[in-house]
């Protein structure tokens, strides 16, 4: 037990001394933070707005085309030459021309002239105008009553509400879900390649050097690998623990600082809320006072306070831990069967086909997260910590969430035997091109 502990010493404070770590210690939370908070800022943020002219020759669409916050429409009668010039000098920064047959035309071909180019959202904002604009004029070249249609016509808006155990209601997100459950998957899987590689490097690294012939002679092989694999398990783990600190520190700094308005108009509209469903007899409802946030960036904090983010932390932690343990053992057993790094090509892909292959299955699982294949490969442990991880902000029943822990213990115990085998005979094989065959004949070596 001494001479594990001192491997896995050796191995945890010659990686958290390097300067790589220091340095990834510190720029993870900042991107982590970074990649969960500017794109939401800059999406609120950075809206462009456009003044189009409209140089309609059929008549059809003057005036008639709606308004936005971000995109406005003034019509003109001037020859697309003179207009360029206004595009040139502004104040416009768009030209639209219509020909003026496009009430027959089948397929109707507006030209947007722009000094830059438009947004996705702004091209497809005209064309739906457009194209309803041209439906109304054919049906009421039909004699059919428009208003009839527009009557009949209702927008349908989802609302989920998730039943909880106690019977309460509980307003579920899947955009969130989705967002955080990919976030976490993608963090596990780049972990286990980065931390099992840095064990597949060592293994390499200490074999090619012959250094592993003069410690297997105090060790046994298989304490030494599993030295290495728990000693990197360590400074991952050190690592997570600290990024999780700094992430939320730096995430609370940013968010107050980048979204202050957008916190008090929530705070606000929460206690105006509370007043009204107390029935507090002081409270008019009549004088609430208007927020000037867009809707969405309140739902979005709301959603977001709805999310068990202390468990999602836990299970992360956990299927980081132990998936990394065992693929750790894979990697191990891979570095110790080569004499250098470009020989594991061949034996990496198999290792790494599990990884691949949850993440083609995380997509059928946003669709139905309950279904078998779902509850199969989470509970699987070559698959179970990204799948889990994808299902988890769903809702996920407690013994499928404890039978998947437990198996993937047990896989990561398997392996670890497993990996073992191998490691023991192929630490101290040199100058021979390892194969599969090989790789077999060594799990029933005896002794």
């Amino acid at each position: 037990m001494n001479k594990l502990l001192l491997i896995i010493q050796r191995e945890y404070f010659s990686r958290v001394k390097k300067k790589s770590f220091i340095l990834m210690t510190i720029l993870g939370p900042l991107l982590m933070a970074g990649v969960l908070i500017v794109p939401v800022w800059l999406a609120m943020r950075d809206k462009t707005d456009h003044q189009v002219l409209v140089l309609d020759h059929s008549g059809l669409f003057i005036e008639k085309l709606t308004n936005t916050s971000q995109i406005k429409f003034t019509y003109g009668a001037e020859s697309i030459a003179s207009a360029k010039l206004k595009l040139k000098d502004g104040p416009f920064d768009l030209i639209m021309e219509i020909k003026g047959d496009a009430l027959n035309d089948e397929k109707t071909t507006p030209v947007l002239y722009y000094k830059k180019q438009p947004g996705i959202s702004t091209e497809q904002y005209i064309t739906n105008q457009m194209e309803n604009i041209l439906f109304d004029y054919r049906l009421q070249g039909d004699s059919i009553d428009i208003r009839k249609i527009d009557k009949a016509r209702r927008q349908v808006q989802l609302l989920t509400l998730k039943v909880t155990e106690n019977g309460t209601d509980e307003k579920t997100n899947t955009e969130v879900n989705m967002a955080i459950g990919f976030g976490c998957a993608i963090a596990i899987y780049f972990m286990i390649f980065l931390y099992g590689s840095q064990v597949m490097r060592g293994v390499i690294e200490e074999k090619s050097n012959r250094i592993v012939e003069v410690i297997i002679s105090s060790v046994k092989p298989f304490q030494l690998m599993l030295g290495k694999i728990l000693g990197v398990a360590l400074v991952g783990l050190t690592q997570f623990i600290l990024w999780i600190i700094l992430t939320l520190v730096l995430q609370t700094a940013i968010t107050k600082f980048l979204f202050k308005d957008e916190i008090a108009d929530k705070v606000k509209q929460n206690s105006q809320i509370e007043k009204v469903m107390k029935n507090d007899l002081t409270a008019d409802i009549t004088t609430l006072e208007k927020v000037e946030t867009p809707n969405e960036a309140i739902a979005l904090f709301n959603d977001l306070d709805k999310v068990n983010f202390s468990q999602i932390i836990i299970c992360f932690a956990f299927f980081f831990l132990f998936g990394y343990l065992l693929y750790a053992a894979l990697f191990a057993a891979i570095g110790s069967a080569v004499d250098n790094e470009a020989d594991t090509q061949q034996f990496i892909l198999p290792v790494t086909i599990p990884l691949i292959l949850s993440f083609i299955i995380a997509q059928n699982i946003i669709k139905d997260p309950d279904s078998s294949m779902a509850q199969f490969f989470s509970i699987f442990p070559l698959t179970s910590p990204i799948v889990m991880m994808v299902r988890l902000p769903f809702g996920v029943p407690m013994w499928e969430l404890l039978l998947s822990m437990f198996m993937l213990i047990i896989g990561f115990l398997f392996f670890t035997w497993l990996a073992g085998k191998i490691y023991r005979t192929g630490i101290l094989m040199y100058g021979k091109k390892t194969t599969w065959k090989e790789l077999g004949k060594w799990l029933f070596y005896k002794g």
